[in-house]
C-alpha cells in the first residue's frame, strides 16, 4: 500500500492530475451493537486480518522507529475521545436536513435518472402529507 500511495503522491505532485487510491481492508468489529460476528467468522479469519490491521501496523512502525511512545498514544487516545464526543454532540444538535437535498450535487449537470428519482421521492413524501403529521417521515 505504501508504494501505491507514494506513486499516487508523485503523480499529483508532478501535475498529472488527481489520483484515486482504493484501499481494501477488513471490518474488525461488528456491524452494529446487535451483530454477532462469531456467527459468520472463524477465529482464524480474524487472526489473519488482525495481523494486517493498518492502524496497529502503523503504531508498531512508529514504536519501532522511536517516533512515538506509550505517552504519545495515550495522549492521542484522549484527544480522539474528546474529538469524538464533540462530533457526536454537534451531529445530535444539528437540524434535520431537507430530505430533497440528497438529489443535489450528484452530477455537475442534470441527469434524467436523478430527476426521475427526485420526482418519485417527492411524490412519496407528499403521500404522508395527505395523511397528517406524525408518521416519522418529516424532514426526511
Amino acid at each position: 500500500m505504501l508504494g501505491v500511495t507514494r506513486a499516487a503522491a508523485e503523480h499529483v505532485r508532478t501535475g498529472q492530475g488527481p489520483m484515486l487510491v482504493e484501499a481494501y481492508t477488513y471490518r474488525m468489529g461488528a456491524h452494529t451493537t446487535s451483530d454477532d460476528p462469531t456467527r459468520y467468522r472463524r477465529d482464524e479469519e480474524l487472526e489473519v486480518w488482525e495481523a494486517k490491521d493498518p492502524i496497529l501496523r502503523l503504531r508498531r512502525c512508529l514504536e519501532r522507529e522511536d517516533a512515538a511512545d506509550e505517552a504519545f498514544f495515550a495522549d492521542l487516545e484522549r484527544e480522539s475521545d474528546t474529538m469524538a464526543r464533540r462530533v457526536r454532540e454537534a451531529i445530535r444538535t444539528m437540524p434535520d436536513p431537507d430530505g430533497m437535498a440528497i438529489f443535489e450535487h450528484t452530477y455537475a449537470d442534470g441527469h434524467t435518472l436523478v430527476d426521475e428519482e427526485r420526482a418519485g421521492y417527492a411524490a412519496y413524501l407528499a403521500g404522508f402529507a395527505d395523511h397528517g403529521a406524525g408518521h416519522g417521515h418529516e424532514g426526511v
